[in-house]
């Protein structure tokens, strides 16, 4: 017989499990502006948490598990280059933003 106790760890181990692999990453263009914020998310410091998690809660999730900088060959697909439709520097600078629920 097994104990009512191993059957609840089972289930919140299970559950926790789902609630893990509720999140997404979103690649965003890493816009220089004179706050510095960009800069707090590219190099991933601690300086650009409130910045990330105000990116996740705006598209409802509940925080943000990591921010980085990332090279346009890590992105599938057509990233615009400088002169490509892009009229800012730094166009090729991108950030991945992992959200969590």
């Amino acid at each position: 017989m097994r104990s009512p106790s191993a059957l609840l760890a089972c289930v919140l181990l299970l559950a926790t499990s789902a609630a893990r692999a509720d999140s997404r990453v979103f690649i965003i263009a890493n816009q220089a502006d004179s706050y510095g914020i960009d800069q707090c998310l590219a190099r991933g410091e601690k300086c650009g948490a409130h910045a990330a998690r105000s990116y996740c809660q705006s598209r409802d999730f509940a925080q943000a598990s990591a921010y980085r900088r990332v090279e346009p060959d890590e992105i599938t697909g057509s990233v615009p280059t400088a002169g490509e439709s892009c009229n800012h520097a730094g166009c090729s600078e991108y950030v991945a933003i992992t959200c969590q629920r």
